[in-house]
């Protein structure tokens, strides 16, 4: 899409009214919302939801115990000791993910993982970084205590909490929080993420430089780590004065020692965590060689995650990146949970280890794959534990944030998705779709544009044409068919003699909101009215953005005393809901009623959602706008309030 019919144009309006109160479409959306701009994410976000789900009991990142390997009744919870690692992954994954999509939930893990970060730091009273935390009543706890006896646990009612804390926890903390600084765009966050950082950093500098005030585990002894954590506290927090140690370690002291062996292959992941963010902020030949010394090492032992931060630090290689694809589709055929293997007998040994990496799919289990040794034969347990997924989702959200996995080919018309919904606006991408350009200028949408058809085939098997919005050789927007059914779609795209058939997934509702950006993030594409308390019949237009030929801003709402002022989103895939009650719009995390969810009068495929500002909200400044219909979130857009 683009927003050049905004450019030079007045803004006209045409009025609609739902529910006595009358609406004014701006025409100049129109364009914005007719034209086009631009592995597996179905599976990647249902990893997403099962984290949610099962993963995170008391806000960090633990794993389930099931009373059977065929249940899905939860015992207890374990891999307590590693919770502030695998939470600062998490946090990680959906801060890419919030970056590529811009999905409301996607933000709401971010601010959740944030939170349980912030929670393990407050829990110690001292600001160091504890290894997880338990309410101290959870029918979980006695378990979870016995488990890490060989911590020190900490009374600090109504919780329980681990110390001992390992460099490693404060690693994938600091990894989580650096990128996720840089990825969303929240101020909250970012806000959230430089006072968190501050508060580690202070407590590491004046406690010997160890996260648990013991000489043996000081960080200088890693010096690559320490000079990460300097570096990511300075860049959160410009302000922040904390400098390092008198005498530092040459940066590659410590990594050159860990390529002797592959013992502790868990030290090879937490390199990469460390110069993902180490090199970004500080790119320096000191730096660059130190890493380069563990990518050689490592290079050739087909791993997922340590391929996508090297993409990230050296850039695009066309036979690292295919495989980096291909591990992470072998990934999806592992089980989930830890079940017993052993490979001697599956792949040629060399002493005790496999010659060659063994493959993905018959790994030995762990809680996250690419820090297991690649050569190791055995290991697992007898299929109690459920592992978490992250290590599918952070390669892959990595991947598609630096362009080595391509989002779905079928999307939704208004931001990426993983399905579409029947009604709605919907986008194919290719190369080769048409001959030409072509643009509908009537409605109804025609079934025929540019000599293009589109053809919908169902996952009942039943096809129905689709009507076309616009087509050209790499993209075509199009009114997805009422009626098709839910699941997995065929759309097969004809131009004259040739034709070519991609797949995509169609669900019940896909909400999904307009933004001036054209990709689905920023600005939202909406309107406003303001109504006088006491006369509702004088209504006028207010503005929420204003465009010239530099592009578009936000003109702040003014939220009146005697007036109410009504907020009109413009989406796709929300009429399709269940019932206006299972709508549901925040903005700025305030809730706002919905009076309306559904269809746009006389514009195939555009919905709306119609919302009062709530008077409470005055003065906020830039506020996040998040619709939830079904259970679904959208993308986040953005509106200005006075």
């Amino acid at each position: 899409m683009t927003v050049a019919g905004f450019l030079g144009a007045p803004c006209d309006h045409k009025d609609k009214v739902v529910r006595g109160i009358s609406f004014f479409l701006p025409l100049c959306l129109l364009p914005c919302l007719a034209i086009p701009g631009r592995s597996a994410e179905a599976e990647a976000v249902a990893i997403s939801q099962n984290i949610r789900a099962r993963h995170f009991p008391f806000g960090t990142i633990l794993d389930p115990i099931f009373v059977s390997p065929a249940s899905d009744q939860i015992s207890s919870y374990t891999r307590c000791g590693d919770s502030a690692l695998w939470t600062g992954g998490f946090l990680a994954a959906e801060a890419f993910r919030y970056n590529v999509t811009h999905s409301g939930e996607a933000l709401q893990n971010v601010k959740d993982a944030l939170a349980g970060l912030t929670a393990l730091v407050d829990v110690t009273g001292d600001n160091r970084l504890a290894r997880c935390l338990v309410p101290a009543d959870s029918p979980y706890a006695a378990s979870i205590q016995s488990q890490e006896a060989s911590n020190t646990i900490h009374q600090n009612p109504p919780w329980i909490w681990v110390d001992n804390t390992s460099r490693d926890e404060v690693v994938g903390a600091f990894f989580g929080l650096g990128a996720a600084f840089d990825l969303v765009d929240d101020p909250s966050v970012k806000q959230g993420i430089s006072d968190l950082t501050t508060l580690l950093i202070g407590f590491i500098a004046h406690h010997q430089w160890s996260p648990n005030d013991d000489i043996s585990n000081t960080f200088q002894l890693r010096p690559e780590e320490l000079q990460m954590l300097l570096q990511v506290a300075r860049h959160v927090n410009p302000s922040n004065k904390v400098s390092g140690p008198f005498l530092v370690l040459p940066v590659d002291t410590a990594v050159s020692f860990d390529v002797g062996n592959n013992s502790s292959y868990f030290k090879f992941n937490l390199d990469y965590m460390t110069f993902y963010n180490l090199i970004r902020i500080q790119d320096n030949p000191a730096n660059r060689g130190a890493y380069l010394i563990v990518r050689d090492y490592t290079a050739t032992h087909q791993n997922a995650f340590f391929d996508i931060i090297d993409r990230a630090i050296s850039g695009p290689e066309q036979t690292r990146d295919a495989e980096m694809q291909t591990l992470l589709d072998q990934w999806l055929k592992r089980p989930r949970r830890d079940q017993k293997v052993d490979d001697s007998k599956a792949v040629p040994m060399c002493g005790t280890e496999a010659c060659q990496p063994v493959p993905v799919p018959i790994r030995p289990p762990t809680d996250f794959l690419w820090q297991r040794d690649p050569f190791q034969l055995s290991g697992g347990g007898d299929g109690f534990v459920e592992n978490a997924g992250i290590d599918y989702i952070l390669p892959y959200w990595m991947g598609r944030y630096y362009g080595v996995i391509a989002g779905s080919p079928v999307e939704s018309a208004a931001a990426p998705s993983s399905a579409i919904a029947p009604g709605s606006l919907a986008s194919l991408y290719g190369t080769n779709l048409a001959s030409g350009v072509a643009l509908a200028n009537s409605q109804p949408l025609p079934l025929q544009l540019g000599g293009v058809t589109l053809t919908v085939v169902d996952s009942a098997g039943t096809s129905r044409q689709a009507s076309l919005q616009y087509v050209s050789g790499s993209q075509i927007n199009f009114l997805v068919p009422d009626g098709t059914a839910p699941g997995s779609a065929r759309f097969i795209v004809a131009d004259g003699s040739a034709s070519q058939t991609v797949d995509g997934t169609i669900a019940a509702v896909v909400p999904t909101l307009f933004s001036l950006s054209a990709n689905g993030s920023g600005l939202a594409a909406a309107s406003a009215v303001a109504q006088q308390v006491s006369n509702p019949q004088l209504q006028s237009a207010v503005p929420v953005f204003q465009c010239t030929a530099s592009g578009c801003v936000a003109v702040p709402i003014k939220l009146g005393v005697d007036t109410i002022t009504y907020l009109t989103l413009y989406g796709t895939g929300i009429r399709n809901r269940t019932a206006v009650s299972n709508v549901a719009v925040t903005i700025a995390g305030v809730s706002a009623p919905v009076l309306y969810a559904g269809p746009t009068p006389n514009f195939s495929g555009l919905d709306q959602v119609n919302v009062p500002i709530p008077l409470t909200l005055r003065g906020t400044g830039t506020a996040s706008v998040i619709l939830k219909i079904d259970g679904q979130v959208s993308n986040v857009v953005t509106i200005d309030i006075q």
